[in-house]
């Protein structure tokens, strides 16, 4: 039988379910256990696909399409797994999916009831994944914290699964946070008391509770914890802050919760020696030379926004023993203070995805400074369409090149909607969404990068290159190096004779991992680390002030272009 694994907030919002979700994952999988993980969101928007990412953060795309919470991108990298959109849930999918069934006559002659029509609904979705992938345990993250009016459906729903699967084959982990006051000098405990008693009053007693802090939690913290809560002093785990999320599933290896997980649940075990994660975090937190790296975006205030950004940078940093220092700049400043100004730290630059006008003459800027000066830049998907645009303008010199979503009546449209797209008149998970296939083209720096004919992508988008420009395009140098298998859909675009300047149309950081970086995201790194930027090019007597410089002994003409 498949055994469950439940996690419950407390006292604040994101302390970190979705990390630790993705710990215990790590370390069930470190002992040779498979699983699943699955993410109960409370909100009633069916998913995060049509919300900003300022209320949101990321949406994260599953291989099948969804468009998901971004703490599945957490399960996906820390697990080494691919997930499916039935790994996340939300309240707005229950609610549809029953009035759908009313709306049909399923439920003729009866009453619709939150217990059991919409309990019974969450724990379909939860049983539904456990059939699908044939796991030995599913982890389920319940969002939100305990005591929010939504989250109560969720809550209810998983003390009745314990009833009904028996008790021996479930575990309710609580993640609390314990604030510490600084003018007395002390953590406190009583908000996790009341958590807890909290919880308890939804039916549900914790198995073991983990204790976010900024500051060390002593055994008497623990102990006090232990009493009064009901659980034992073994299974109060210290979670404190650290220098990397990914030594989480270490420390809750050390303090035990991996032999109280499978003790409790009765899992057979092997192995769960974690030297080879260990060694990975050693690396990661090692002292390295850094690498200055631009990502001009449009939401870079919240660096949630752009978190597998973030995070595929830093595992191609970690494959150059680099440290990634992000400098985040927002495409506006761009457009006030101009690239020069900006950019002229950045040993390499980002530009990735988003959506409507705001920003986007910044990012077009962004992409004209990296090709003029040579400068390695990769673009996901709307920095690719924006190295297009400024190819258009600059290069070919069609000065009323744009996309459409971005002025809908523009003289040249290099950028226009897929085909396909024309008549849907619905937001909500209509975009092309999730796997495609990539050929690519020989001799190409992304040929070169994959090693592959052929290689499988995440896509979210609605618009592509127009293919009436592809042609102008590529006979000046913008070449499209990697294609859908028909050829109708330019997947990668790359200037010919720069260091290293790629457009994707796809997500690359969506498929990232901590040991196996994305082959573009590495290739663009190395790029990076064979540039010099003001600063860190040595004092020589023929300097030419911001003109960069190349670590190959080549020199930038004045103009910028090598």
């Amino acid at each position: 039988m498949t055994k469950y694994i439940f996690v419950t907030g407390g006292v604040v919002s994101s302390v970190g379910k979705g990390v630790s979700v993705a710990s215990i994952g790590r370390i069930l999988k470190n002992r040779n256990i498979s699983v699943s993980v699955m993410k109960l969101d409370p909100y009633l928007n069916v998913d995060p696909g049509t919300m900003s990412p300022y209320q949101h953060g990321e949406v994260f795309v599953t291989k099948d399409g969804g468009e998901t919470d971004l703490d599945l991108g957490h399960y996906e990298r820390f697990i080494d797994i691919e997930l499916t959109r039935s790994s996340n849930l939300t309240a707005g999918q229950v609610y549809l999916s029953l009035i759908s069934k009313e709306r049909r006559g399923d439920f003729l002659g009866g009453t619709i009831q939150a217990v059991s029509h919409v309990t019974n609904e969450i724990k379909e979705s939860i049983r539904f994944l456990a059939d699908q992938t044939g796991s030995d345990v599913i982890v389920v993250e319940v969002g939100g914290t305990v005591g929010d009016i939504e989250g109560q459906p969720f809550l209810e729903t998983i003390r009745q699964i314990r009833n009904e699967v028996g008790r021996e084959n479930v575990f309710y982990v609580h993640l609390t946070l314990l604030p510490y006051i600084t003018a007395t000098q002390e953590l406190k405990t009583k908000p996790t008391q009341h958590s807890v008693k909290e919880l308890r009053g939804s039916g549900i007693q914790p198995d073991a509770i983990l204790c976010r802090s900024d500051y060390p939690v002593p055994d008497s913290i623990r102990d006090k914890i232990s009493l009064f809560c009901d659980v034992p002093a073994d299974a109060v785990i210290p979670l404190l802050t650290v220098d990397t999320i990914y030594r989480v599933p270490l420390i809750l290896e050390e303090w035990g919760l991996g032999d109280l997980l499978t003790k409790s649940l009765g899992l057979k075990s092997t192995g769960g020696v974690m030297d080879s994660w260990g060694r990975m975090v050693d690396l990661m937190v090692a002292p390295k030379d850094k690498i200055n790296i631009a990502v001009v975006g449009k939401y870079v205030e919240l660096h949630d926004a752009y978190i597998s950004v973030k995070e595929a940078l830093n595992h191609a940093g970690l494959f150059h023993e680099r440290e990634i220092e992000i400098d985040w700049i927002h495409a506006e400043d761009i457009e006030k203070e101009g690239p020069e100004k900006l950019l002229r730290l950045a040993s390499g630059i980002v530009v990735p995805g988003g959506f409507g006008p705001r920003g986007v003459d910044g990012m077009i800027l962004t992409a004209e400074y990296a090709r003029r000066r040579s400068v390695p830049y990769l673009g996901l998907c709307l920095g690719l369409q924006v190295m297009v645009i400024d190819y258009a303008r600059n290069v070919l010199d069609l000065k009323g090149a744009n996309s459409i979503e971005m002025a809908e009546e523009c003289e040249h449209p290099v950028v226009n909607l897929m085909p396909e797209q024309k008549s849907i008149t619905e937001k909500g998970g209509t975009m092309r969404l999730g796997n495609y296939p990539c050929r690519l083209v020989a001799g190409t720096k992304a040929y070169d990068a994959y090693k592959m004919d052929e290689v499988i992508e995440r896509h979210r988008h609605r618009f592509e290159l127009n293919n009436s420009y592809r042609e102008s395009l590529e006979n000046a140098g913008l070449r499209a190096s990697g294609l859908s298998p028909d050829g109708k859909l330019v997947e990668i675009s790359e200037v010919q004779g720069h260091p290293f300047m790629v457009g994707v149309q796809f997500h690359p950081e969506f498929l990232s991992r901590p040991g196996r970086p994305h082959p573009l995201v590495r290739e663009f790194i190395k790029a990076s680390i064979g540039t010099f930027r003001e600063g860190d090019q040595p004092a020589l007597p023929f300097s030419r002030g911001n003109v960069p410089w190349k670590r190959n002994g080549g020199m930038a003409k004045p103009n910028g272009e090598v």
